[in-house]
């Protein structure tokens, strides 16, 4: 993977920065995406602005190497979790939660980008600001990124042009592989899970932000078979496909309904209420909470 624009070089000990126009290339992408999305809790950031909260703030490559920041990570994580539900979570919940928390929003500004523009930014960890009190993400723009012949932004420096629709979702895949590897690998053992549950996350988490978004826009058949095209079925190291199938309501309509690879451990904060693609939420509750939403 190429230096991320706005970082220091090794070689050079200078900061690089792509013109204006590479920069707004993305952060209006960014922008739009972080307005349709309420719980996407994101914002773009300049890496050379201070920042009054410098000392919570730790940026992905942190996370993924440096042992004490990814500890401070899954102590922010535990202490938001007590205020919220009460009670403290075992270790692995804790940093179960993190990552998803972590994986769900940098892959949603990954393919959001892609769902909305058609562009696919390589976000490098270090492009990734996590607050570690609020737990909100702040992603610096200016990435170089993968489009179309035919995006109005193929001609900027930052652009890597790539011929077809399933070259471009290949190029998704990929930018989400190599940013969450590292970090994946940093956490594992906190998790206590293997390889394929923790490549499953990341896939639901792909899956689910697209998902997601296509509600918020609107679109969600959409973004049902976007998600579907990204991952048919299972592509290396992603263990499964997006798999959606469809749960008929009382009126005959169709709900789109998935069931999680992964399980971000959340039905042990909340026995009551597992999420919705859970496997141990049944059919007919889920269909209950659809219809309870229209």
């Amino acid at each position: 993977m190429s230096e991320a624009p706005g970082s220091w070089t090794a070689a050079t000990g200078t900061a690089e920065r792509h013109t204006l126009t590479d920069t707004c290339a993305l952060t209006g992408t960014y922008s739009r995406l972080i307005a349709a999305c309420d719980a996407l809790d994101a914002r773009t950031v300049d890496p050379y602005a201070p920042d009054d909260a410098a000392a919570e703030i730790r940026d992905g490559s942190e996370l993924a190497g440096d042992a004490a920041a990814l500890d401070a990570f899954l102590a922010a994580s535990a202490a938001r979790i007590t205020a919220r539900h009460g009670h403290a979570p075992r270790t692995d919940v804790a940093a179960s939660r993190a990552l998803h928390d972590y994986l769900w929003s940098v892959s949603l500004l990954m393919s959001g980008a892609w769902y909305l523009d058609r562009r696919v930014p390589r976000i490098a960890p270090r492009d990734i600001r996590v607050n570690l009190t609020t737990g909100e993400i702040g992603i610096v723009p200016g990435q170089e990124f993968a489009c179309l012949p035919d995006d109005p932004a193929a001609a900027a420096g930052a652009a890597r042009i790539v011929g077809h629709e399933e070259e471009l979702r290949a190029e998704l895949r990929a930018a989400v592989v190599d940013h969450v590897g590292p970090l994946l690998a940093a956490i594992g053992p906190s998790i206590r899970r293997g390889p394929r549950a923790l490549w499953g996350m990341v896939a639901d988490d792909l899956v689910s932000g697209i998902w997601y978004l296509g509600r918020m826009t609107n679109q969600e058949e959409h973004a049902v078979r976007a998600a579907t095209e990204l991952l048919p079925t299972a592509i290396p190291p992603f263990p499964g496909g997006a798999d959606f199938r469809r749960l008929t309501g009382r009126d005959g309509r169709r709900h789109p309904t998935r069931t999680r690879l992964g399980c971000c451990l959340y039905y042990t904060l909340d026995p009551e209420r597992p999420c919705s693609t859970c496997p141990r939420t049944c059919d007919a509750e889920r269909l209950r909470r659809l219809e309870d939403e229209d």
